[in-house]
């Protein structure tokens, strides 16, 4: 297990989610001392006990070598997380994974809306956003990526679960990048599932060609 790095805890009350949540800081070491204002990554899945040790320890260990330039990290904590991550489906499996799912779009909004300006107001901050993910995650990282490109400037999905609601993210990508903004956006993504993986990148790789 990654060792709990120093970190900082606020909670929001959100009206969009109706809920409490908990969301988790991590800063460079040199940021109380550098007056830079940074750039920001987000993760769901970032509660103490869920990924975000891991991320910010990497953060760290790759900032102090040079090899990223610094980021402050938000971690947000989860919930109902397959309630949150998921959008809609309409194969009845999937309906079966938690009580509620397909939330995806109202925790956009809740990240978009509620989010970024509490973490504006209490951190300095560039414009510059990332987001990262992984599985359900990083089906959220490719949706936000597709649905609003321009709320990321960089986005990262690590094995997204692409079978959601019968490969609708691959489905329908064509359609999604033809719409898609002139401004450049930054999407990494890996997965270990080639089937899933294969015709999204086949799509992706016919589109940048046309």
């Amino acid at each position: 297990n990654d060792l709990i790095p120093v970190h900082d805890t606020f909670t929001i009350q959100s009206k969009l989610l109706g809920e409490l949540r908990t969301i988790n800081i991590w800063t460079p070491l040199d940021y109380k001392s550098n007056l830079d204002s940074l750039p920001v990554i987000y993760m769901a899945d970032g509660g103490i006990k869920e990924d975000f040790p891991h991320i910010a320890n990497t953060l760290n260990l790759l900032i102090s070598q040079k090899k990223i330039k610094p980021f402050i990290l938000v971690g947000i904590e989860n919930t109902e997380r397959r309630r949150d991550l998921t959008g809609f489906t309409e194969v009845e499996k999937d309906k079966e994974i938690a009580p509620v799912v397909g939330g995806s779009e109202k925790f956009r909004q809740f990240i978009n809306q509620e989010l970024f300006p509490e973490v504006n107001k209490r951190y300095r901050t560039k414009n510059e956003k990332c987001i990262i993910g992984e599985s359900a995650s990083g089906l959220f990282v490719l949706e936000t990526f597709f649905l609003t490109p321009d709320m990321f400037d960089t986005y990262i999905a690590f094995d997204p679960s692409l079978w959601w609601n019968n490969h609708y993210l691959v489905r329908t990508a064509k359609e999604h990048l033809n719409n898609f903004p002139n401004n450049e956006k930054r999407l990494w993504f890996a997965s270990s599932n080639t089937e899933d993986i294969a015709p999204f990148t086949k799509e992706l790789a016919d589109i940048f060609k046309t």
